[in-house]
């Protein structure tokens, strides 16, 4: 990719960070660093969102090269190339929809990446001008090194082909940078508003359900990747009934194929096509997992309920569980909408955002000793 075209490229990125930024610098009001940590969280839910669509359209690779389009900085400077790829094959990876819909995915998430950068100068800047009295600017700076992480996990996502475990974990990765945005925008409600102190009663029984509020955090990461690993290979209508899979309750499946890593997309580890009975085993798994994570879930949100300040959290937590079961088996039924599939992503992206608020606000709660603030 030539300089000129990278400059251009990165041009835009900055562009697409400038829009928010200029946004909350313009906001009425004190608290501007509080705001622009949770448009950050706002802008990252929505990039796992469309990232969800990009790979429901097929779009991972419609513009096969990284981070340009055919070495171009847009589709417009590509058009050449992407209408003789699309001549070629008219359905296949690269048409000038997908080539727009994976490079408007390519720019949000260069100007969160920018936007990410802004809010770790600014936290080192206001950490020494508050002197340790506002939050720790680590947590900002963690987060930029996961963005390169992160952003590095996308350039392998097209360079090596939609490589299965690399579309998994770079899907993984978004999902964690989004509780990292999360659990620092909550920090800073709570720098605002640090809230009442809790009675003893309250604070025995926060100590029981942090261990349950960890359990739930580390179930929705499994369930996660097995719903990374179905999406990633195409496994949604491997089972194309529901409760049971192919008239079944156990169909045949292929558990050694199906969870082998490191493979081509569609691709046994030895280079021969993944059989159908691989992909069963993959859609049976989650799908079954599904029940342990709603249990999970369900019983960590109904004992936080009646606690101090995570009625709502709890409340919420219950309606996206629900909302993902009823997309879960619509998806199936129907065979895959478009709609339905990136609601059920965008659930999943919801659920981190609430297990993540969760956890913050029990471990927040229990940081102030009984009866101080």
């Amino acid at each position: 990719m030539q300089a000129s075209n990278f400059l251009l490229l990165a041009l835009t990125g900055i562009l697409a960070a400038c829009v928010p930024l200029s946004l909350v610098w313009m906001a009425t009001g004190l608290h501007k660093y509080r705001k622009l940590a949770w448009v950050i969280a706002f802008l990252t839910f929505d990039l796992i969102v469309f990232g969800g669509f990009t790979r429901l359209t097929d779009s991972g690779l419609g513009c096969p090269d990284w981070p340009g389009c055919y070495g171009e900085a847009n589709p417009f400077l590509a058009h050449t190339h992407i209408a003789a790829a699309e001549a070629l094959m008219p359905t296949g990876p690269v048409t000038k929809m997908k080539a727009w819909i994976e490079m408007i995915h390519r720019f949000l998430a260069m100007g969160i990446g920018f936007m990410i950068i802004g809010l770790m100068i600014a936290s080192w800047l206001r950490a020494r001008r508050s002197q340790g009295r506002t939050g720790s600017p680590w947590l900002p700076t963690v987060m930029f090194l996961w963005v390169c992480v992160q952003g590095a996990f996308g350039a392998w996502t097209v360079t090596l082909k939609l490589q299965p475990v690399i579309v998994t974990l770079h899907l993984l990765f978004g999902l964690a940078l989004l509780a990292l945005a999360v659990w620092l925008a909550g920090r800073e409600d709570h720098l605002l508003h640090p809230g009442p102190a809790l009675a003893a009663p309250a604070v025995l029984a926060l100590r029981r359900l942090r261990p349950l509020a960890w359990l739930a955090g580390a179930v929705l990461l499994v369930q996660l990747a097995l719903g990374g690993w179905v999406s990633t290979n195409y496994a949604t209508l491997a089972c194309s009934d529901f409760p049971l899979c192919q008239g079944q309750i156990v169909p045949e499946m292929d558990f050694q194929h199906g969870y082998t890593l490191w493979r081509e997309l569609g691709k046994t580890a030895a280079g021969h096509y993944l059989p159908f009975s691989a992909l069963t085993a993959i859609h049976w798994v989650h799908r079954n997992f599904a029940a342990v994570v709603a249990l999970v879930l369900g019983v960590t949100a109904w004992r936080a309920w009646r606690l101090p300040g995570l009625h709502a959290t709890a409340r919420n937590i219950v309606l996206v569980l629900c909302l993902q079961v009823l997309t879960g088996v619509a998806t199936v039924f129907l065979s895959f909408p478009l709609v339905i599939a990136v609601m059920h992503n965008a659930g999943a992206a919801l659920l981190v955002l609430l297990v993540t608020m969760l956890n913050y606000k029990v471990q927040l709660q229990l940081g102030s000793p009984p009866g101080h603030s």
